[in-house]
């Protein structure tokens, strides 16, 4: 394992503003709004600011406090944070992004997980922090084969927990973060203490009478599934069959990839993400060049989506399962038929506010919804 310490070279800042000055625009119909993608002038104005106002070397330096690594694993390099507790007693708790997130969503809460004592928390809840970056995402660097599912991903996880000398650890996620931190609990029970969620995708059987029984805030949930398959699942479909295409226009184009994320950030969350957050993930895919390599992982996981969607599930995880639902996430979860799917979920928690990227929206409540779970684990 190398000490890892971001630098990005000058050059490749002076060429990110030189291509946002040199923007080709596109038009826009009259009065169509965000029916059909990301507005114009909503678009300018964060163009504007991340070319004049966003300063990515303050964002480097805030970033470069936290101590990073690379190591390699399964021919592939990985970045990570590696934050222990000052508390001799934590548990070790592995936190993992997903698409289009960064490491750097839970730079904001890792300081309260590793150290509560500090920040008026009870130091029994101290975790030992570790932080990766996806494959192929960020400062992992681009992927060099390909098969990274997320049994692989979680195969990975497994080996950086024991080459830090974790035997034994919990392990959080949201987006992509989810499957891969369920994945690992299946494949290493005797390591993962439990498994804590902020997004999960549940689906009918084939039974009729899992139709006939809903609610109507299950018929609700379960309508927006169909929204989301007929209206916002577009990025993900063409990430799972043409990655390659679409990656020669993200990584030329910084106002494409600028537009093609901020999508997301403007239809998952209600609103609560600060434009720096944003641009901070944004620069990093650009930075790194990792916008193709990173929408691999929609390719690779296709088959997997299609499995879970017509009730194929994988091997059943028997760890702890703790489920924070955020009411403006891409999906909400219908809890019968979770624990049909998850036998062992033993926390499920409803909150008010917040969406798909619950450590920059709220961190102070998946902190504590994330506290309360592992706090019967230790």
């Amino acid at each position: 394992m190398q000490a890892f310490t971001i630098d990005i070279p000058q050059s490749d800042i002076d060429d990110l503003r030189r291509r946002l000055a040199a923007t080709r625009w596109s038009d826009e119909l009259p009065g169509i709004g965000r029916a059909r993608g990301v507005p114009l002038d909503h678009l300018r104005r964060l163009a504007e600011y991340w070319r004049d106002g966003f300063d990515w070397r303050a964002v480097e330096q805030r970033l470069n406090r936290l101590p990073q690594f690379r190591t390699e694993i399964d021919d592939q390099t990985i970045h990570f944070v590696h934050l222990p507790s000052p508390e001799p007693d934590a548990l070790p708790l592995l936190l993992t992004h997903g698409w289009p997130g960064a490491f750097t969503e839970f730079a904001g809460i890792a300081e309260q997980l590793r150290d509560p004592r500090r920040h008026g928390g009870d130091p029994a809840d101290a975790f030992h922090l570790v932080i990766p970056s996806l494959p192929g995402y960020g400062f992992s660097t681009p992927l060099r084969s390909t098969g990274w599912d997320v049994p692989r991903i979680a195969a990975a996880w497994s080996e950086l927990m024991g080459r830090l000398g974790y035997q034994r650890y919990g392990a959080q996620g949201g987006d992509a973060g989810s499957p891969i931190s369920l994945a690992l609990g299946a494949m290493r029970p005797e390591q993962v203490a439990g498994v804590h969620v902020n997004m999960l995708m549940t689906f009918p059987s084939g039974d009729p009478a899992d139709l006939a029984e809903l609610t109507e805030t299950e018929q609700q949930r379960l309508g927006q599934l169909t929204r989301f398959d007929e209206h916002l699942s577009g990025y993900m479909k063409i990430m799972a069959t043409r990655p390659q295409t679409l990656g020669y226009a993200l990584t030329d184009s910084p106002v494409g990839l600028l537009a093609w994320i901020a999508e997301k950030f403007d239809e998952w969350t209600d609103g609560e993400v600060d434009r720096d957050e944003l641009l901070t993930i944004v620069s990093l895919y650009w930075l790194t060049g990792t916008a193709t390599s990173s929408a691999q992982f929609y390719y690779e996981g296709a088959e997997a989506v299609r499995a879970l969607a017509s009730g194929m599930s994988g091997p059943p995880v028997t760890v702890p399962v703790g489920v924070a639902v955020f009411p403006h996430d891409i999906f909400l979860p219908i809890r019968r038929f979770a624990e049909r799917d998850l036998k062992a979920i033993t926390r499920w928690t409803e909150f008010d506010r917040g969406g798909h990227f619950a450590a920059l929206e709220q961190p102070e409540l998946l902190v504590d919804d994330v506290r309360a779970f592992f706090r019967t684990l230790r």
